[in-house]
């Protein structure tokens, strides 16, 4: 009796936590993903300034500091269109982020819309035999 109860008392218990286990999961996968692509733009944003530091460096006359500030136009040029870029792929993983979440909740409310109908439905039942019981 007492083993039915705990056993019981345990899937109950797991049932209730999944959600949030599934929950907590999701959101540190998302924020994996995140921190991944962020390092990956931290390093390409700080590989493109070395490269213009050590161009900098490397001026020894008029021409090449010609030279220097075309590529550093065109440099500033494929910056902004890695930046763009980068905010694209950012707001694509937050959108994949929601739709999971949203398909997550809608499971759980689900799920617990068809546990309370079920208990509802147990309960009556339940209830007739336990007076019934008093009775006799």
């Amino acid at each position: 009796m007492q083993d039915k109860m705990m056993d019981a008392f345990n899937t109950q218990t797991r049932q209730m936590f999944e959600p949030m286990r599934k929950m907590n999961s999701l959101m540190l996968n998302n924020m994996e993903k995140l921190t991944q692509y962020q390092l990956e733009a931290m390093k390409r944003y700080s590989q493109m300034g070395t490269e213009r530091i050590r161009s900098a460096t490397e001026i020894k006359d008029a021409e090449s500091l010609r030279d220097f500030g075309t590529k550093q136009a065109e440099m500033m040029n494929e910056l902004s269109q890695q930046m763009q870029e980068d905010a694209r792929v950012m707001g694509e993983m937050s959108l994949q982020f929601k739709s999971e979440m949203e398909k997550l909740f809608s499971e759980a409310g689900q799920k617990m819309s068809e546990q309370a109908t079920s208990a509802v439905k147990g309960e009556q039942p339940a209830k007739a035999s336990s007076q019934s019981s008093r009775k006799n």
